[in-house]
């Protein structure tokens, strides 16, 4: 009998010994959620609960822009890199035509002209007509430069003539037209030597 309660003191005193201490944790991630226990295991699944931060985050909506309050918000980071380290195209004898750029139809009382140098920004100008007046002469730098145009009932003919060629290449330049409601309606660029024009005709209904 003796011995079997030495027996049983010498068990459990390995088993007091045999228990580990588990570290606290600093972890401060989703709470672990049970949920029912599936039909395959029979035990709960513990999932990750987010929390109320990353759900905000997630609910959120991206913003968007309004272009015609920050025109410059036009352009894209491959603009920014493209304008930073491109140079102009080599000024060909073909830049000395003139370039038709489209045309189309609109029902509101006037178009946004937003235009730019979309190659190496050397001081480029052009002149704008409509219906062959003089509307506004234009430096394009790397920012879009607004230029609002009321239109006259049928075609109206939007003329832009390079004035110089800036200090390399010829007078290059991106267009983005914008209708009264906001729409974008035309997308183009041009590439002209001193002289040549890019017309542009649009329709009012």
């Amino acid at each position: 009998m003796k011995f079997i309660y030495t027996f049983l003191f010498f068990c459990f005193t390995l088993i007091s010994y045999g228990q580990i201490d588990l570290p606290a944790t600093n972890n401060t991630g989703g709470i672990l959620k049970a949920e029912p226990e599936t039909k395959s295991s029979g035990f709960p699944i513990l999932r990750a609960e987010e929390s109320n931060e990353e759900s905000k985050y997630l609910r959120e909506k991206p913003k968007t822009i309004d272009f015609r309050e920050k025109p410059n918000n036009l352009k894209t980071a491959g603009d920014a890199v493209k304008e930073k380290w491109t140079a102009d195209k080599e000024a060909l004898n073909k830049y000395k035509e003139d370039q038709y750029l489209g045309d189309f139809k609109t029902t509101g009382k006037f178009v946004e002209l937003y235009c730019r140098d979309h190659q190496f920004v050397d001081g480029d100008q052009v002149n704008i007509y409509v219906n062959g007046n003089f509307i506004k002469r234009v430096v394009l730098g790397s920012g879009y430069h607004p230029v609002l145009v009321t239109l006259e009932s049928g075609f109206n003919n939007i003329e832009f003539e390079a004035i110089n060629q800036g200090s390399s290449g010829p007078n290059t330049a991106q267009l983005k037209v914008l209708e009264e409601n906001g729409n974008l309606v035309a997308s183009k660029e041009w590439n002209l030597l001193t002289g040549a024009k890019a017309s542009l005709i649009v329709v009012k209904e």
